[in-house]
């Protein structure tokens, strides 16, 4: 890993365009995992970038993808047209879906006079079963259904409370009526498949993590992927020690070649979210650099082994170990750092941490360590 080549704004975009999406999760022990998973790739990244980006720019959107993620506004129709057909359509259909038609005049209304609302904002005491619990409020539950069918959007955050406007006075008509970039379930796979092949950077035809989300069975998948190499979308590659192939999206073969070709890289570590794109797949993860990870925070405390908020340490061309810390009073506590050779950090590898250590104190407003 060598030096940045994303900074500001500009490589905010450009990297997510990269990706297709990062995925987004609203716990803040040290940093949001979008947050986290940016603060690795873009030079000197601030938290407020990203959220000027979503809510002041609306270059970004807060929508689902691969579960809830962060992803670039012209793609807004493709995800819209997903979640409509998709499982919330029928979720909405057996849950609260009268009660949430009953008061959606009232939240337009509300939202026509105030520009945006919360669910605290519409004054409806009344609970239903819905999606995320089994008993929700009804503001809630209505707001996100309109945000779902792509009525409303999200206008800001504050802390994880959303505040929803209309969409329509937000994104563009020209955004929201672009044409979609496939036209047939076997086009959209594929377009799909490419995507989460960028995200990750390189991926196996196997059952994986990767795929979350998307409507394939092992013999689409595998024709989307005929198709993608007939059309010299993605390419395959080999790599010693594994005997499943590997793919790589054709625009992107030259970043391949160049690592190929350079032998030495400045020394460069990096804290890695634990939603991040680059181990969505584990197991592959695991193939590669015989790495494993769980983000223990789901784990029970008596059976977590390294920590609840466990972040992957990336050095070089390999993952050197993991990290527990949370924010506190200004400081950033470090609970936990293991190496996976069991020895302390020496050498490069010790300076490439501490100048991480600096780097994500200083993106979480911290003092240095």
């Amino acid at each position: 890993m060598g030096e940045h080549i994303f900074a500001g704004k500009e490589g905010v975009m450009s990297y997510v365009r990269r990706v297709g999406c990062v995925q987004f999760d609203p716990v803040d022990v040290c940093g949001r995992n979008a947050d986290i998973a940016l603060n690795a790739r873009i030079k000197d990244y601030k938290k407020e970038t990203l959220d000027e980006l979503l809510y002041t720019d609306r270059r970004l959107v807060d929508f689902f993808d691969k579960n809830l993620s962060i992803f670039p506004v012209e793609d807004l129709p493709v995800f819209l047209t997903e979640m409509r057909k998709g499982t919330f359509a029928s979720v909405y259909n057996d849950r609260g879906g009268e009660a949430v038609t009953r008061i959606e005049p009232l939240i337009r209304q509300l939202i026509e006079e105030r520009g945006f609302i919360s669910a605290k904002d519409v004054n409806v005491d009344e609970k239903i079963e819905w999606y995320w619990s089994v008993i929700s409020s009804l503001p809630r539950a209505a707001l996100e259904s309109m945000y779902f069918r792509g009525e409303l959007i999200i206008h800001h955050k504050t802390g994880t409370i959303k505040s929803y406007a209309l969409m329509k006075d937000h994104i563009p008509a020209e955004v929201l009526d672009a044409e979609l970039p496939y036209k047939t379930p076997e086009e959209r796979l594929a377009w799909q498949i490419k995507r989460r092949i960028g995200a990750v950077g390189m991926l196996w035809n196997k059952s994986s993590d990767a795929w979350l989300g998307l409507e394939q069975k092992t013999a689409d998948r595998a024709a989307a992927f005929g198709k993608l190499l007939c059309d010299d979308e993605i390419f395959e590659v080999t790599v010693d020690g594994l005997n499943t192939p590997l793919y790589v999206r054709e625009d992107e073969r030259s970043l391949l070649e160049a690592v190929l070709a350079e032998t030495v890289y400045p020394p460069r570590a990096e804290f890695i979210s634990p939603l991040d794109c680059l181990t969505w797949d584990r197991k592959l993860i695991q193939a590669l650099f015989g790495f494993e990870y769980k983000w223990e925070i789901y784990t029970p405390k008596e059976k977590r082994k390294y920590g609840a908020y466990t972040l992957p340490i990336i050095c070089g061309d390999g993952f050197i170990g993991r990290i527990d810390m949370a924010r506190k009073d200004k400081r950033l506590i470090i609970n936990n750092v293991c190496t996976e050779s069991g020895e302390p950090l020496a050498g490069e590898e010790l300076q490439a941490f501490e100048l991480c250590l600096d780097r994500f104190s200083r993106f979480n407003g911290c003092a240095p360590n």
